[in-house]
């Protein structure tokens, strides 16, 4: 099984530190997960509740991937103790890293994130900024996968990344499976602009989620801003600064995001040809399919299909 080591710190948050168990152990026996500690003793959550681990930094060594959960915003340092430096230096060369909220800062205290793109939670971006000038700090997004070392943001963000994983490592349909039993959803569209504090809309002004509700429903056709504007009675400046506030993200980037989703669903459940599905899915053409699905997820629809559905006898690729 992949082993998967959660590193819980002094003043570790407690919902964060469970996040790691509740993902992983719900795929039915497809990841181990084991939490430790730097010294194999216990620590202090940030609820003033002891928290007991069986395992100590040795249990870096056999890692697969190490979970760093967030720890009290108080402890934030631009340094290390040389207890958590020489644990993290046990970490073997291979294994992926995932920081959540406040663990970024822990990775990037290390040098692990230095030049490197990262996010954290958005209220500490600019701290963030001033400890660790070196590092490309996105604090928009609810993660950044780099490779070997993914950062996401606060608290249900965590999900967001283990999902993502589960997805990467043994496709979508164990994914959607963790997320529908753990109750949350498979992927959530926006980035962490959505959470940041904004001021109250006036109650009588219309928002944009009947629109989006109407959108989603006729993705195959072409929808320029002035016709989401018109159908939200809004003017396109209006709808425009409005569906930000609501969803993080501008229109046309959100329409691409669910264009992409719509494309993933045909692809995996359906023995649609590329051509109809691009079609289905609002992109018109299969070059446009193919270069949209490309930029979101780096393959190409066929190679896509072929990793993540079964492929029946007759289905149809080209």
């Amino acid at each position: 099984m992949h082993r998967v080591v959660v590193l819980a710190l002094e003043g570790v948050y407690p919902f964060e530190l469970g996040i790691a168990h509740r993902v992983f152990a719900t795929t039915d026996q497809l990841y181990e997960v084991i939490t430790c500690t730097v010294d194999g003793g216990p620590v202090r959550s940030d609820s003033d509740v002891t928290v007991g681990v069986s395992h100590g930094p040795e249990a870096l060594e056999s890692a697969d991937t190490v979970i760093i959960p967030p720890f009290s915003m108080s402890l934030i340092s631009a340094d290390l103790s040389p207890a958590v430096r020489g644990a993290l230096a046990r970490v073997r060369p291979g294994a992926r890293i995932v920081s959540i909220c406040t663990g970024a800062f822990v990775l990037a205290a290390a040098g692990l994130l230095d030049g490197r793109p990262a996010t954290t939670h958005w209220a500490l971006a600019d701290t963030f900024r001033t400890l660790f000038p070196g590092v490309r700090l996105d604090p928009d997004v609810l993660f950044i996968d780099d490779g070997d070392i993914l950062t996401s943001a606060g608290a249900a963000s965590g999900i967001d990344v283990c999902l993502y994983l589960v997805r990467k490592d043994h496709g979508s349909a164990v994914a959607n499976s963790v997320a529908r039993r753990c109750v949350v959803p498979p992927w959530r569209d926006g980035g962490q602009a959505q959470f940041i504090e904004q001021p109250v809309h006036d109650a009588s002004t219309t928002g944009t989620a009947a629109t989006r509700q109407w959108a989603l429903e006729h993705l195959d056709r072409q929808m320029p801003l002035a016709d989401l504007a018109a159908h939200a009675s809004m003017s396109p400046r209006t709808f425009a600064r409005r569906f930000y506030a609501e969803t993080g993200t501008s229109p046309g980037r959100w329409l691409i995001q669910q264009r992409v989703h719509r494309a993933r669903q045909l692809l995996e459940e359906t023995d649609l040809g590329i051509d109809r599905i691009a079609a289905d899915s609002g992109f018109g053409t299969a070059a446009s399919l193919r270069q949209h699905l490309h930029a979101a997820i780096g393959v190409s629809p066929v190679s896509y299909r072929r990793t993540f559905r079964t492929r029946e006898a007759g289905a149809e690729l080209v």
